[in-house]
């Protein structure tokens, strides 16, 4: 059963991405519509993120020694400065994994 909804979802954002990705088809997206959609990515990793350095009994758990309120905080500030998403990633990580193998 998980097999199959795994299987399913990834036939969903398949063909979901196939849509706006095939520049053959004749889907085309207008200005307001792409405008609101660059807010969807922001949002969701914010929603992931969030509870992580949000957790506890409505405290915020992060100290300023935490590694991954320091590697949110670096990620922000490379993709503010770099603007390249797969580079963020990457040096956002490498600063969190070297933060807790120090702390």
């Amino acid at each position: 059963m998980i097999l199959a909804t795994v299987l399913g979802m990834a036939v969903l954002v398949f063909c979901n991405r196939y849509l706006f990705l095939e520049p053959r088809l004749p889907l085309r997206l207008g200005r307001n519509l792409r405008t609101f959609l660059e807010f969807a990515v922001p949002g969701m990793l914010t929603a992931i993120c969030g509870p992580i350095l949000f957790s506890g009994e409505r405290t915020l758990a992060a100290t300023l020694v935490d590694p991954y309120l320091l590697a949110a905080l670096t990620a922000v500030g490379l993709m503010l400065w770099t603007r390249r998403v797969l580079t963020t990633v990457i040096l956002s990580m490498g600063v969190f994994y070297l933060l807790r193998w120090l702390l």
